[in-house]
């Protein structure tokens, strides 16, 4: 029985020395040595080397000269990363429906120029609540807002919006996107600071 245990502890020992540190540890030099931005956090900084956020995680935006992004359910006042979640709300919940009224309301009121109906993911949280992103067709729908908000003519905004538009991944994965944080932090940095 004690060379059973001996053999035992000692394999276990090796498992974890490999899988607990060697592994974790050389993954993590790899990812820093191929992917440094990535694995830092891809933080976004601004032109005074503060980091203002990351691409990886959505934020509110309330200003009308800003596009907005998704709504989110994580944390109490949505857009916190540390309680990254969705809103497990189903299509049959009062509490959801209440909020998509309120939303179409408010983006109605916020953007009387706007194209057409609301895009849904303008109403609709991600399964994350932190997507920093939204379709081409979200950001235009915003675009006559935004425009007048920073008193330019929409074809300049219009301009920065194609030039933020990520395609899809290997020409074949996903869909064209476009960071909202970047596309502001273009905006900020083409037009400068918004008047409101």
């Amino acid at each position: 029985m004690g060379n059973h245990l001996n053999v035992a502890l000692r394999v276990t020992l090796f498992t974890l020395v490999v899988t607990g540190l060697l592994y974790p540890l050389a993954v993590t030099g790899l990812g820093q040595l191929l992917f440094p931005h990535a694995a830092r956090g891809s933080f976004v900084t601004d032109d005074k080397g503060n980091t203002i956020g990351s691409e990886l995680i959505g934020q509110g935006f309330a200003k009308p000269s800003y596009f907005q992004p998704r709504p989110s359910a994580a944390g109490d006042k949505g857009y916190d990363a540390t309680a990254s979640t969705g809103s497990n709300l189903g299509p049959t919940s009062k509490k959801l429906q209440d909020r998509v009224i309120a939303d179409l309301e408010r983006l109605h009121k916020e953007n009387p120029d706007a194209p057409g109906e609301v895009p849904s993911e303008l109403v609709t949280a991600s399964g994350s609540g932190l997507d920093p992103h939204v379709s081409p067709e979200a950001a235009l729908w915003q675009l006559p807002r935004v425009a007048k908000a920073r008193g330019v003519s929409p074809e300049r905004i219009r301009t920065l919006v194609d030039a933020n538009t990520e395609g899809r991944e290997l020409g074949l994965l996903g869909e064209p996107r476009i960071n909202v944080l970047l596309l502001n932090l273009a905006l900020d940095r083409q037009l400068g600071p918004p008047r409101s």
